[in-house]
């Protein structure tokens, strides 16, 4: 049985005794009703949409200001700056508050990301330079983004680590669905709002004044999350955190690279090559644009309001593969088969894409191109879009999953960083213009199928209830090695509750028995 348990979770470490699992009792049984358990999900989540929104909006920024500005803007290093440097606070903040909501606290390391999003979101709408300087209103708005950066990568650890565990409370069968709805479902539906923003603002003030309208635009960012701020400071610690929290005791680190490194590089390795890929393809939504909106002729102008509105149809391609990829994790597949098979099929349609280039490339075949890249675009979040943040949320233990999901997340934009950077380059060293625009593809693809690999070989299979017995898994592998796990969760956790847990299940949160004062045998010893 123990053999069967551990296969079920995908562990390859050490077995779980099954009588030690049934009697420590199941974080569901807190006697919550469905919307207590279901409103931190969407409160841990939901604030994801500020990532799509204000990575995704500054693009359409990027444009307003080129035609303010002119060469002023295009000839200073601001104009790469302004959409690379929130990459570079979005590293700092994921490994930041990764360390944070272990060590201190999932709520306020959540809160303070949150306040952060909301002053910085403003600071750039007002960006400023002394003395009405251009260049010092380029370098204000660069330095505010850095900043909002990091209160982007906050949320990461923060809340989708809190979103998870929540999801963990709340009924089997359903539990990746809703984590995927209010996490990766969010991050696309802001790109398409942002995409939709810009048109609607760029309508109603018209191009004669896209001074207002890009302030408009970044600072209705402001909103989500302003809108979240009640619900956060109302949350309440995920029910595994208070049982497993390493924050009042010392952290274990060589047992936990021991036990965990492998999976972790497998989950950094994917989250690179999605980022890599995800962030750095919209290289190809400006040549489509292009063919949509001068048929090719280089003299060719148009409103400012069309090409904003085709950016938003293309953002779009990302939502049914988002949708349809969070009912599909919960089936048979799994999160674990589902990322496998559908980054291999993005894969492979990544790889048509590049041999057809030459004919999908031509104006006159715009539409199919259009049709087919979105196939691509959505078989990347049915994928690895949607489970990635999945796999980096379940796949260890409650003590450190915040810098173990932190860690992942950062090498996911470290690759949505050089991605950025070395696709245009691949482009601009291609030997024909029709190699410049295959050999992204083939790249790209390349590195998805080995990704896919890497995940079948390295990443476990992730059940219903996998946050709950990998805490057993890592507590019982601590326990074997001699760690002292009596410090483990909250000291502030209600102590009525806790007495309940060890009355019911005969078990202390350190382990043992308290019928009989003895640990938990060993592994080798079952």
């Amino acid at each position: 049985m123990a053999a069967a348990l551990d296969k079920a979770i995908g562990a390859g470490h050490a077995l779980v005794d099954p009588e030690f699992a049934e009697r420590r009792g199941s974080i569901t049984q807190t006697g919550k009703t469905t919307w207590d358990r279901l409103w931190p999900v969407i409160a841990c989540g939901a604030g994801l949409f500020s990532d799509g929104y204000l990575n995704g909006v500054i693009g359409s920024v990027n444009t307003m200001l080129q035609r303010i500005y002119t060469t002023e803007y295009t000839n200073s290093p601001a104009q790469k700056n302004v959409s690379a440097i929130t990459f570079a606070g979005t590293v700092v903040g994921h490994l930041l508050f990764g360390w944070t909501s272990d060590h201190y606290s999932r709520k306020w390391s959540l809160l303070v990301s949150t306040i952060i999003l909301i002053i910085f979101a403003a600071l750039c709408t007002g960006s400023y330079g002394a003395g009405g300087s251009v260049g010092g209103l380029f370098a204000a708005l660069t330095a505010y983004r850095f900043i909002l950066g990091i209160g982007i990568g906050g949320e990461y650890p923060a809340g989708s680590v809190g979103c998870a565990e929540s999801t963990g409370e709340l009924k089997e069968g359903t539990r990746h669905r809703w984590f995927i709805l209010f996490t990766n479902v969010q991050i696309d539906f802001g790109f398409v709002v942002a995409a939709f923003v810009p048109m609607i603002v760029v309508l109603a003030t018209s191009e004669s004044h896209l001074r207002a309208a890009w302030r408009i635009c970044l600072g209705l960012g402001v909103i989500p999350p302003l809108s979240l701020l009640y619900l956060r400071i109302k949350l309440q610690e995920p029910e595994s955190f208070k049982r497993e929290s390493m924050s009042h005791t010392k952290t274990p680190w060589w047992l936990v690279i021991k036990f965990y490194w492998f999976r972790l590089f497998v989950v950094s390795l994917v989250w690179f090559v999605y980022d890599f890929s995800a962030y750095s393809f919209g290289i190809y939504s400006s040549s489509i644009l292009d063919n949509l909106l001068t048929g090719g002729d280089p003299n060719a102008t148009y409103p400012l309001w069309k090409s904003f509105g085709w950016n938003t149809i293309l953002n779009l391609w990302y939502m049914p593969g988002a949708i349809a990829g969070s009912f599909i994790s919960d089936t048979r597949l799994g999160p674990k088969w589902t990322l496998i098979i559908f980054m291999a099929l993005q894969s492979i349609v990544g790889y048509i894409m590049a041999a057809c280039y030459g004919t999908l490339s031509k104006p006159e075949h715009v539409g199919s191109f259009v049709a087919v890249y979105g196939i691509f675009l959505a078989l990347g979040e049915v994928g690895p879009g949607d489970n990635i943040g999945l796999c980096a949320s379940k796949t260890s233990a409650t003590g450190i999953r915040g810098q173990y999901y932190g860690i992942a997340a950062a090498w996911g934009k470290v690759g949505a960083f050089i991605g950025t950077y070395i696709l245009p380059v691949i482009q601009d060293n291609a030997a024909t213009k029709l190699q410049a625009g295959q050999n992204p593809f083939w790249v790209a693809s390349s590195m998805a199928m080995f990704a896919s690999f890497m995940a079948l070989v390295g990443l476990p299979a992730i059940r219903q209830n996998t946050i709950e017995y990998e805490d057993i898994k890592f507590r019982e592998y601590l326990m074997a090695n001699g760690y002292d796990t009596s410090k483990m969760g909250l000291k502030r956790v209600d102590t009525e509750e806790s007495e309940e847990v060890t009355n019911m299940h005969g078990i202390g949160m350190d382990g043992k028995d308290t019928d009989t004062g003895n640990g938990f045998h060993p592994p080798d010893k079952i």
